[in-house]
């Protein structure tokens, strides 16, 4: 399970369906609603969040807002709505260790998106500095 911070408008087809999937998944674990992935590493930050729900369904309308500019169409009718969802910090060392990962894979899968990379984050992280996130699996 990958949740980038970074803006979903960096990751290729690929990338923006397996994030969506995941995020579905990811909400549904922060319900209880699975047995899977419970202690995976990267729901912590959602699960220190005052409203996870409210967190995560934001984080899937702006992966759907992303979905819905490229001209696909994600079910959003598994959303809820949300308003004024207080951010979730991020450290500057996360996103770049995230900006490394996302380059290389595209590199890999999709080289002329690596050109267009930014180091942009989604909307519901604020960044604040630091190193590498300490729930990140480094490889």
């Amino acid at each position: 399970m990958r949740l980038w911070s970074l803006h979903p408008k960096n990751l290729d087809r690929q990338g923006l369906l397996a994030l969506w999937r995941e995020g579905l998944l990811a909400k549904k674990v922060l319900r209880g609603g699975t047995k899977g992935y419970a202690n995976h590493p990267q729901l912590q930050r959602f699960r220190s969040h005052a409203d996870s729900g409210a967190a995560i369904n934001h984080f899937l309308h702006v992966v759907a807002d992303e979905a819905q500019r490229r001209g696909y169409r994600f079910d959003r009718s598994k959303l809820q709505a949300v308003d004024g969802v207080e951010p979730i910090a991020v450290t500057s060392g996360q996103v770049e260790y995230e900006f490394e990962h996302l380059r290389k894979k595209l590199s890999a899968r999709d080289p002329a998106r690596v050109d267009t990379l930014t180091n942009d984050v989604h909307p519901l992280f604020r960044v604040i500095d630091g190193p590498v996130e300490r729930w990140e699996i480094v490889k």
